[in-house]
Parts: C-alpha cells; sequence; structure tokens
C-alpha cells in the first residue's frame, strides 16, 4: 500500500488524485487534526495507537501496513507545513519506546519489522539554496529515526509541478 500524506487544498486534493489506485492512502488535512502533546500513551496506554481521537489516532497502524510513503508539502523555513509536521508527529507510535544505537546515534526501536520507501516533494516559491539543505537533511533524519531504506527529496516551484510527477498520479 502507498501512503500520501499532504497539505494541499482540497480543490487541489481532488484534482490531482483524481485517479488513484484502491489501495493508496490519502492523509489530508481535514482541519480535525489534535496536536501531539507528548503524553506517551501511544507507547504505554494503546500502543500503536494514539490516545487522541480526531481521525488520525492509527497513523502508526497506516505505516505499517505501507511499502511506500510519499510526502507532499509546502516548503516551511527548510521544514514541512504545519499539518505534515503534525502527521508525522502522530506516527511515533510507528516506534517502540525503547531506545538503540544506529549510525552513532540514539533511535527508536522498530515496531514493525519492514522498511519503507519515502518520497518528499517540498513546493514552494523562491525555496533557498539553505532551506533546501535543511530540508534534505530533515529528510534524512526522518529517513533514519522511520526505518526508511531508500528515500529522496524533490523541489518544486509550485504544486500544479506535482501534475508531471508519475509516482503520485
Amino acid at each position: 500500500m502507498n501512503v500520501i500524506i499532504h497539505d494541499l487544498s482540497t480543490k487541489e486534493s481532488e484534482t490531482l488524485f483524481t485517479g488513484l489506485k484502491s489501495e493508496t492512502k490519502l492523509i489530508s488535512n481535514n482541519g480535525q487534526i489534535k496536536n501531539c502533546i507528548g503524553c506517551f500513551g501511544c507507547w504505554i496506554k494503546t500502543p500503536g495507537k494514539c490516545i487522541l481521537k480526531d481521525n488520525y489516532e492509527k497513523m502508526g497502524e497506516i505505516l505499517s501496513l505501507a511499502d511506500k510513503v510519499i510526502i507532499i508539502s509546502r516548503c516551511c523555513y527548510g521544514g514541512y507545513s504545519p499539518f505534515v509536521k503534525n502527521v508525522l508527529d502522530r506516527s511515533i507510535s510507528y516506534l517502540l519506546p525503547y531506545f538503540k544505537i544506529k549510525q552513532n546515534e540514539t533511535h527508536h526501536r522498530q515496531r514493525y519489522k519492514k522498511d519503507l520507501l519515502l518520497s518528499v516533494y517540498f513546493y514552494g516559491k523562491n525555496i533557498s539554496k539553505k532551506e533546501a539543505e535543511i530540508a534534505e537533511s530533515l529528510v534524512k533524519a526522518n529517513s533514519i529515526n522511520f526505518y526508511v531504506s531508500k528515500y529522496n527529496v524533490s523541489f518544486l516551484d509550485s504544486s500544479e509541478e506535482l501534475y508531471n510527477i508519475a509516482e503520485i498520479q
């Protein structure tokens, strides 16, 4: 299954994703997402599932079923848009609360024994070289954290350029 996490408007989403395969899960902003409160409930009280009820509580489980994750986000100071960042925060239940050393850094252990593929598309006018460098570093760090076996990062001037990318269609 592919998972697409995006911050596009409803109109853009409806136009871009009209021919999606049924095995693709679309995660978009319905205006209901709550912020992660750092309570560790997804690790202790309800393992693998967030305690906040807002249709995003199963993000860890959704990632566990994914083979590939595609993120489409406006580039915000070298990072994800607030919505996409929030979805990733709410996905921490994909991992276990226990730690291990990986690439000389401390990281959480895997809850689900699988490797993900990740494609990230940042869009926005005038993304500076420094913002692009920061964004690439962020995606690399996320890839280590989420046990991504292969990732790529692309920068687009506008969301309209997404219509030319085959893996999104």
